[in-house]
This record gives C-alpha cells, sequence and structure tokens, in this order.
C-alpha cells in the first residue's frame, strides 16, 4: 500500500484549520482523510480515528480531552468537527467499571460531550480513551482481515506481521473491547499496533504521521504476506462476458425485484420494494463461476460492521435458467423462500438475546449471487443498495484472495447475531430519512420542460430515484445536471424519443439496469401547434398524433408489459390538460390528440387494474414556466395569443391568472404536488382526473 503522506498537504491543512481547530485536529484531519480515501483500509463509514489534547473550556480551564471520529461521519470526506471532543478523564475512569450496557455507554458518552449539539461518538469511543497514545486510527484493513478470517489465524497474523504486533482475538465491539485491547496494550506497550482478530487494525503513535505510517506499514506486510503464499487461485468453468451477463440481469432484474419485494397489510402500498445495484465485474464472473465459486461466497462477512448492511449471507442460485423466463422465476422465487427459512430459524436460534425495542430484520437476503451474472444487491434506496454493492465487491476480492492460499473463516453465529442485532448499529439505521417515495422508481417523459421539470423536482424532494427523459441535448443535460448537484444518484438522464417504440423500450431498459425495476410512469411528452381547422396542414397533425397520441401509446404499452413481470403494481400518472374538455379555438390538434391520449389513459386504468396498476390524469392551466425553464407548449402557442389578444407575455400570463375561479398563478410546482397525491396513493383512486387550473367550470372533468 502506497504512503501518501505529504508536506505540502499538511502545510495546507495546517494554514486552512489551525486557526479555528488547532494543529492536533487539523493533523487528525488530513490522515483521517488519507485513510478515508483507500477502500481497502475502510468502507462507507467503516473505522473511526481519534486525537488526544486539552480543550479550553468557557470559563478558561484547560481540560484533557479525546477527540473521535462520530458515527455517521466518513473518513474520506471528515472535517475537523467531525472529531466530537469529550473529557478524557471521565471517560477513563469508566474503565473501573466491571461492566457497562451498550445503552448506558453511549449516554456516558453524550453526557461528556464539550459541545451538546456534536453527534455521537464511534461505539469504539472508549477503545481510544482507554489506550493512552496520542493518535489512534482503526481500519477495516482488507489485507489484515485476509490473514485474520482463516483458520490458524492468529499464527497466520504472527509470520505475516512479525512480533512488533498485539493479537487481540475476537471481542464485541463496545465497552468489552475497549477494556480488553487496553489490557492487552499495557502487556506490550512498545506494539506498533493490535490486530482484532475478524474486525480489523489499529495503530498508533505520538504524531499523526507515525501512527499513519504504521497502518500503511502493517497493512502493506500483509498484502506481501498474501502474495507471496497465493499459489492455488480459482479455476473458472465457463467465461461469462460482461455483455452477457448484463444482459443477463436486465432479464432478471424487473423479476428479481418483485419476488424481493415485501407484502404489507397496507392496501395502497401492498408492497414494500428494494433498490437494485449489479456488480458485473471480471473478478466478480470469475468467482461465481469458478469451482470454489459457490463454497467462498457463503460465509459470513469480512467484519462485523457490515452486517447490517449485507447481512450474515448472501443468496446462492444455482445454475439459473436464464434462457426460460418462467423456469428462472420459479427458481429465484424458491430461493429467495428457502433464504427466508433459514434465516428465520437463525433468528429463532437466538431471539432470546435481542434486547427489547430492536426491530427484527425482513428474511429477505441483501446480496444475491448468479453464475453467469454476478452479483445483486438491494437495499432501501440506491445509497444503502450501492453501499451493499461495496461491501460485497471488497468482501469477494478477499475471500478470493484468501481460497488462493488457504481457507475463509467468518465470525460463529452467535457473534453475528450479537453485531446484527446490536442496538448502537440499528440506531444508524433509524436516524436515516424516511421519506414515501425512497423505495420508487419513476420515469418521466418530456421532463426537460416546465411541467416535466417541477414533477421531476416533487419526486425527488419525496425520496423517488427519477429517470429524467426528453429528447437528447442541452435542455435534458442541463436539469439532470441541476438535479444531480441535490439528488445524487437518484438522477439518472434518459435520452428518449416517444415517437420511437425502440427508443421507449431502451429508456426503460436504461432505467431497470439502473435500479432494477420502474414503479411509476409519467407520461407529459406532448407537443402543441396553433392551427384553425381550416388551415390546418394534415402532416402537421399527424406530426402531433406521433407525439400526443402514438407517443402515449408506446409509454402505456411498455409500462403494462414492465408491470406485468415485476408483479409488484405501479402508477402511471398522464399529465392532460383542460383542452380535453373545454378546447380552444385554433387548439384543434393539440386539443384531439390530448383528448385522445386521455382517453388512452382511461382505457388502461380499465386494463391494468387487475394487476394493481392504478392510472390517472393530471390536467393543468396555462403553466408558462419553471424557474428559468420556459414552457416549450407556450413558446409555440404564446406568440398567436398575445397577437390575438393584443398583450405582452406579463400581460398574457395575467390574462390566464384572471379567468379562472380563484385567480390562481398556476404552476409546474402545482402539477407536482398533483402528481404526487397519486404517486402517494392518498386514496384508492384510479381513472380519475385532478384538474389544476385555478378553477375553470367549463373544464370541471364530467
Amino acid at each position: 500500500m502506497e504512503n501518501k503522506w505529504s508536506e505540502t498537504r499538511v502545510s495546507e491543512f495546517i494554514a486552512k484549520y489551525k486557526g479555528q481547530w488547532g494543529e492536533d485536529l487539523a493533523l487528525r484531519t488530513y490522515t483521517s482523510q488519507l485513510i478515508g480515501a483507500e477502500k481497502e483500509l475502510v468502507l462507507h463509514g467503516g473505522g473511526n480515528t481519534s486525537v488526544k489534547g486539552i480543550f479550553t473550556n468557557i470559563l478558561g480551564k484547560p481540560t484533557p480531552a479525546i477527540f473521535v471520529k462520530a458515527s455517521g461521519h466518513r473518513l474520506a470526506t471528515i472535517e475537523p468537527g467531525g472529531h466530537s471532543g469529550l473529557n478524557l478523564e471521565y471517560l477513563q475512569q469508566l474503565r473501573t467499571l466491571p461492566e457497562l450496557a451498550d445503552e448506558t455507554m453511549v449516554n456516558e458518552l453524550r453526557t461528556h460531550l464539550f459541545d451538546a449539539q456534536a453527534a455521537t461518538p464511534s461505539i469504539e469511543a472508549l477503545m481510544h480513551a482507554f489506550i493512552p497514545q496520542k493518535y489512534i486510527d482503526h481500519t477495516h484493513a482488507d489485507a489484515i482481515l485476509a490473514l485474520t478470517n482463516q483458520p490458524d489465524g492468529e499464527r497466520i497474523v504472527r509470520d505475516a506481521l512479525g512480533g512488533d504486533v498485539i493479537i487481540l482475538e475476537y471481542v464485541k465491539p463496545g465497552f468489552a473491547l475497549a477494556k480488553a485491547a487496553a489490557t492487552a496494550f499495557e502487556a506490550f506497550p512498545k506494539s506498533k499496533g493490535m490486530v482484532l482478530m475478524k474486525h480489523g487494525l489499529l495503530t498508533w503513535g505520538g504524531t499523526a504521521r507515525e501512527s499513519y505510517q504504521r497502518t500503511i506499514e502493517l497493512v502493506t506486510r500483509a498484502e506481501e504476506y498474501s502474495a507471496r503464499k497465493g499459489t492455488n487461485p480459482l479455476k473458472t468453468r465457463i467465461t461469462t462476458s460482461r455483455a452477457t451477463a448484463e444482459g443477463r440481469y436486465l432479464k432478471v432484474a424487473s423479476i428479481l425485484r418483485g419476488l424481493l419485494a415485501l407484502p404489507t397489510e397496507n392496501a395502497d402500498w401492498p408492497y414494500q420494494r428494494f433498490i437494485l445495484q449489479s456488480l458485473i465485474t471480471k473478478e466478480v464472473l470469475n468467482l461465481v463461476d469458478s469451482d470454489r465459486g459457490k463454497e467462498i461466497a457463503l460465509t459470513p462477512p469480512l467484519t462485523s460492521d457490515h452486517l447490517i448492511r449485507t447481512k450474515a449471507l448472501p443468496l446462492w442460485l444455482d445454475a439459473p435458467q436464464y434462457e426460460d423466463d418462467d423456469k428462472l422465476r420459479e427458481q429465484i422465487s424458491a430461493a429467495i423462500t428457502e433464504y427466508a427459512k433459514q434465516y428465520d430459524a437463525y433468528f429463532e436460534r437466538h431471539s432470546k438475546k435481542m434486547k427489547p425495542g430492536l426491530r427484527r430484520f425482513d428474511s429477505r437476503p441483501r446480496v444475491i449471487l448468479m453464475p453467469g451474472l454476478g452479483a445483486i444487491c438491494a437495499g432501501k434506496d440506491v445509497v444503502d443498495a450501492g453501499i451493499a454493492r461495496d461491501i460485497t465487491a471488497q468482501t469477494l476480492a478477499v475471500k478470493t484472495k484468501i481460497a488462493a492460499s488457504g481457507r475463509y473463516e467468518g465470525l460463529s453465529e452467535e457473534h453475528l447475531f450479537d453485531m446484527e442485532y446490536f442496538s448502537l448499529q440499528h440506531a444508524k439505521l433509524d436516524r436515516e430519512d424516511k421519506l414515501p417515495l425512497q423505495r420508487s422508481v419513476a420515469l418521466i417523459t418530456g421532463a426537460a420542460g416546465a411541467i416535466g421539470s417541477g414533477i421531476c423536482q416533487a419526486l425527488l424532494e419525496n425520496g423517488c430515484h427519477v429517470a429524467v427523459t426528453d429528447l437528447p441535448g442541452d435542455n435534458l443535460d442541463s436539469l439532470v445536471n441541476e438535479l444531480k448537484s441535490t439528488y445524487g444518484e437518484r438522477v439518472i438522464a434518459v435520452p428518449l424519443d416517444v415517437t420511437d417504440a425502440e427508443s421507449v423500450a431502451k429508456g426503460f431498459d436504461q432505467t431497470i439496469q439502473t435500479w432494477g425495476g420502474i414503479d411509476l410512469v409519467v407520461a407529459n411528452a406532448g407537443i402543441a401547434h396553433v392551427s384553425s381547422l381550416a388551415d390546418m396542414d394534415p402532416k402537421t397533425f399527424q406530426r402531433m398524433e406521433r407525439v400526443n397520441v402514438e407517443g402515449t401509446l408506446h409509454i402505456l404499452s411498455r409500462a403494462a408489459r414492465h408491470f406485468k413481470v415485476q408483479k409488484t403494481g405501479g402508477d402511471i400518472i398522464l399529465i392532460s390538460t383542460k383542452n380535453v374538455f373545454a378546447p380552444g379555438a385554433k387548439f384543434g390538434a393539440y386539443s384531439a390528440t390530448k383528448a385522445a391520449a386521455h382517453q388512452l389513459a382511461r382505457i388502461a386504468s380499465l386494463e391494468l387494474a387487475e394487476s394493481g396498476v392504478r392510472v390517472n390524469m393530471v390536467a393543468p392551466d396555462a403553466v408558462f414556466a419553471h424557474d428559468k425553464r420556459k414552457s416549450g407548449l407556450w413558446a409555440e402557442v404564446g406568440p398567436d395569443r398575445m397577437r390575438a389578444r393584443g398583450l405582452d407575455e406579463k400581460g398574457l400570463e395575467e390574462y390566464y391568472q384572471s379567468r379562472n375561479l380563484l385567480k390562481a398563478k398556476i404552476t409546474a410546482a402545482h402539477v407536482g404536488r398533483a402528481v404526487l397525491y397519486f404517486a402517494t396513493r392518498q386514496t384508492p383512486t384510479t381513472g380519475a382526473t385532478i384538474p389544476v387550473d385555478g378553477g375553470l367550470p367549463d373544464a370541471t372533468p364530467r
């Protein structure tokens, strides 16, 4: 492993942070970020670091202090405030206690913070406090776990790392581990670090540089040892190309996502869905296609920290029938049922140990391994599924390394349960936001316009994953860039032409490939044209028909087929118009084609109800813009309407506002909220239309 210490960067961190936080925390921040940048050392909030120093309180009294990485912060991006300051002298006195319950320990940590608003310190804060070294780094280094997670692991660690390292047998994180680590350190105070069996590595030093360099040195020794001993690599029985695997995933994803969904007792939300992330790499394909793939994969995670993301074991599907959809569905269904039975039995064997107040996890797998495809990971949203995917990638890589030189041995079932149902781990999950559409995926057509962008924003604000589709170009790209800056991985750009059935199919496929399926389709794409019937160009009318009618048909047809495969119901929302009910002069092509689209949606509500799919319509009037995004429809219609009424653009907006009963300015945000009404299933409604027009009696649906 490369030592990335840089005096230039040190100077930058000191210049940036010393004034407010002091030099010790500036250096602590620098090396924490160095460690966090290495996925082979820590992943997704794993690991923790600390520094001891002095805190001067409001009375000017100096107090011995320890600053420990707070739970929920990532080392790769941590700032000085991410290390919560605590009263060191008080924490060290806790070591005299014979035992300390987890919840009581957290209370003691929180009540001895210097800042009441600070985040809760790591559950391993007492281990950092009890060991007297100034700087301490704790990582879950892959190379170290490759040594510890084997039979006779202690001997292997000693052979690899030498005699200047303490080896501590596995102890559950918390107070017991803190005491055991401190006792082990006192027996060998001149050691460079401590290996926590089946858990990770501790290093320390009088300076930030010394502790960091010891981490790099010991991890490098472990890497070199494994490389020397790795003489028995896996043998693949077949070779699957990534293109083949990705094609299979597209076929599997919607089936799997539907079967993973948890039935509920809520008629409006009959399933709790998962978001999927695929892991299809050469390395993973070589493992699942190898002679020992199943044996290697069906073992516990590298470290107990991963359990709440991946569960104790993955699901393995033997000989998937990729060429027969019905048989493949039967296979996956049977495998999930069997996995759930085994998980239920595991839970029952140990449930008496579970503390009151903890919720039981569902019985569905979080990681699915399939020969000829790779791995599929599930989570409540793309972030959760992405964490499971990243952990799985690292886990399989380390297990493959171990298989080349020995045999993998993870934690015992008892230890696994203790950590899976550890209240302090559950607290990490309970703190996470719960938004109504967090587990949902939406595809929106015509999304780059005023109404479409307003709908995107409304759905994203409520947790949805959104495929933003429109014709390729700057409008689509700029919108997605704007949304990604706030909503990150929950937004993708999908170039799509609704008039082309193949383009629509590709758009659905891209969305499914990204998140595993689709739950909500918003058919918003449409165009307008101003012309009297007497002057109407038939070719122009036909163009309107292709976009507004055939485009809607392509979307409805593809959505219906997808929902039939996924089998967890869904929602389709057509953005209709007040012109369906109250058409305007010189607006015949638009009114007629949108009326046809509206009728198609009503028919879809009849045909898809038996599949649990609700189809509803939203009928807005006169939305001119959303923020800086102008309406394409009004760019087409506005000039004629302004000429006819002798108004400028502002005057035209005021005219449309004044003609509705409420004298309301209709915005894209209003349309977005109407879409949300249906998308969040506030009532058991299908085949209905919500007018968003401020009240136009002639346009009332009837």
